[in-house]
């Protein structure tokens, strides 16, 4: 039995018309996701491939890190149609996504976790950035030094150093995120949480912290006393 195409719906019933008379704040995620993906298939309407995303990755915050190969194993679902759902949700992750400026300063371990929660919490890797300041403590920029499960042949001194060099950075700030949403430290977070105070102290490039992202939580290696 094929669906109701959504023009066969009541008027009130259709997404687009609903949005019209109501307003898109009315809409269901899977209404919203309809409008995105436009036309559907034969024996699927839009909105049915719409549920079938949510039913298939659970909810908008999950699709949203999905791969477009992940999103196209939903039958009616095409490269195209991929990349604009992956599109619109990659622009409300950065909408509301706090902003680390060039030239703010830093004023504590609060102000990185609103910022790399967001951009974080979702993660199915880990990713490990390196901030690097002035001496003021001015942000100059962030680097990504690695992607993946931590260990000293990934997070190597030279990669996170390198770039603090480079930019004359008087310290850095070390952060990463822990997919699980626990940011309980590993003894091997520790291991190289400690390493690379001690290359930072040989070469004049203060670590001021470490900061571990969990799911809506933190641990700050400096707060926790846990900063050799």
């Amino acid at each position: 039995m094929q669906d109701l195409l959504i023009k066969e719906l009541p008027d009130m019933e259709r997404p687009r018309e609903k949005a019209i008379q109501y307003g898109m704040e009315s809409l269901s995620d899977s209404e919203l996701l309809a409008i995105l993906i436009g036309n559907g298939t034969k024996g699927r309407s839009a909105l049915t491939l719409a549920n079938l995303l949510l039913k298939q990755f659970g909810d908008l915050r999950k699709l949203s890190v999905q791969t477009l190969a992940e999103i196209k194993n939903i039958k009616g679902i095409g490269t195209v149609k991929a990349i604009e759902i992956k599109a619109c949700l990659e622009i409300a992750r950065r909408f509301q996504q706090i902003i680390l400026r060039p030239g703010e300063i830093l004023n504590g371990s609060q102000q990185v976790f609103s910022y790399y929660h967001e951009k974080l919490r979702d993660q199915k890797k880990e990713k490990f950035f390196s901030v690097l300041l002035d001496c003021k403590h001015r942000i100059i920029r962030e680097e990504l030094v690695s992607i993946g499960s931590l260990n000293l042949s990934i997070v190597h001194p030279r990669e996170v150093f390198a770039p603090a060099i480079k930019e004359s950075a008087e310290s850095i700030l070390l952060v990463h995120n822990h997919p699980s949403g626990n940011p309980t430290p590993s003894q091997e977070d520790i291991h190289i949480t400690r390493r690379l105070v001690d290359v930072g102290k040989l070469i004049g490039i203060e670590v001021l912290d470490h900061i571990i992202i969990g799911n809506g939580c933190y641990v700050s290696f400096l707060e926790q006393k846990l900063l050799p």
